[in-house]
């Protein structure tokens, strides 16, 4: 999983969404403070899984119990949305549905709300699966881009609400060149995995292209108990991405131009930006002193300090640049910072019980 990226702060049970490594509040809170006025906490489900499942619940006590559901096998987007469509459709099959990762750091709320109800109006009037694009700053090329088309006039939107467009098509991720020609000719966007659309246009279109999706569906939405159906059947679901399933392959589709801040924050160096650093471009979350030292990355996991009522840390660097260090509880990780792809590597060498 991406979260290797993370470790030593993040593990099996605790993924990059339940870390406190870029403010003071995890990214899964963040997600959720940023429906605060849009959709009641009764009306929001938490998906996750079952090693995951207990430190989400003592998270956010606020969601009642019975929404937050834990997949009891991985399949993949496309399976892990069909199982959202049917638990909705239980309570409301004409609702609109909202599909967020919970694990990107988005600090513009106000923005972030106006651009999801422009692509919940969008999504009603339409009819059409809407999804959100992101500006790219560069050519990335571990993200999905969307090739959009022209602009839509949809009545009802605010009067300075974000662009929605057509979307000509979806582009796998591209090779460093294609990247960078998607920058230059202007109409691309990221592809952030959030999604909104009805419930019957995401039932007609999982119908039409994933029938034994939409066969969960509706077992869902008779059974008796969701459990049930979810134990019975979940683990032998198509493993399958939405955007492959569905979003690459349907006709009715439309993207919302994001008019807030977005950072999928990646790893340790994307994590860094996000603290102080001195004037020779180390970052850390701790009290630092350099001498010749410069672009180190230095975090120590701020519970440590509560844990111990031990006096705040101070690290001391000499003589050494692009370094990465970090330090918990059990475990201390010293890594280039060129190389900090290779730590999932690093992380399939470790013991079970430090992974």
């Amino acid at each position: 999983s991406s979260d290797l990226r993370f470790w030593p702060m993040s593990r099996r049970s605790r993924p990059k969404q339940l870390l406190t490594i870029f403010s003071n509040e995890t990214l899964l809170e963040g997600t959720l403070r940023r429906l605060e006025g849009l959709v009641p906490n009764e009306r929001i489900f938490l998906l996750t899984n079952e090693e995951q499942e207990a430190a989400v619940r003592a998270l956010v006590p606020q969601i009642p119990a019975e929404n937050i559901v834990a997949e009891p096998a991985k399949r993949d987007t496309a399976a892990a949305i069909a199982l959202g469509v049917g638990l909705i459709a239980r309570r409301d099959p004409t609702a609109t549905m909202v599909v967020l990762p919970a694990d990107q750091l988005i600090r513009d709320v106000e923005a972030f709300q106006q651009t999801v109800r422009t692509a919940a109006i969008a999504a009603e009037k339409t009819e059409s699966l809407v999804t959100i694009g992101i500006q790219p700053t560069w050519p990335c090329t571990f993200f999905g881009y969307i090739e959009e088309g022209r602009q839509l006039t949809i009545p009802g939107l605010e009067p300075n609400a974000p662009a929605v467009r057509e979307v000509l098509r979806f582009r796998e991720k591209p090779a460093t060149e294609l990247a960078e020609s998607f920058l230059r000719e202007g109409n691309f966007r990221w592809n952030a995995g959030m999604f909104i659309w009805t419930i019957p246009s995401i039932v007609r279109e999982f119908g039409r292209l994933v029938p034994p999706l939409a066969d969960f569906i509706a077992k869902l939405h008779g059974a008796q108990r969701v459990e049930t159906v979810v134990h019975e059947h979940f683990a032998a679901l198509p493993k399958v991405s939405i955007d492959y399933a569905i979003m690459e392959r349907t006709s009715h589709i439309l993207v919302v131009e994001a008019n807030f801040d977005w950072d999928d924050v990646g790893n340790w160096i994307a994590a860094s930006k996000y603290w102080p650093h001195d004037e020779y471009g180390n970052a850390a979350n701790v009290a630092v002193t350099a001498v010749e030292a410069s672009n180190n990355i230095i975090f120590s996991d701020p519970n440590l300090s509560q844990l111990h009522g031990a006096p705040p840390l101070r690290v001391g660097l000499v003589g050494v640049d692009d370094i990465i260090v970090v330090q918990t509880r059990d475990a201390i990780l010293v890594c280039n910072r060129h190389e900090a792809d290779k730590i999932k590597h690093l992380v399939a060498k470790l013991p079970r019980e430090q992974q």
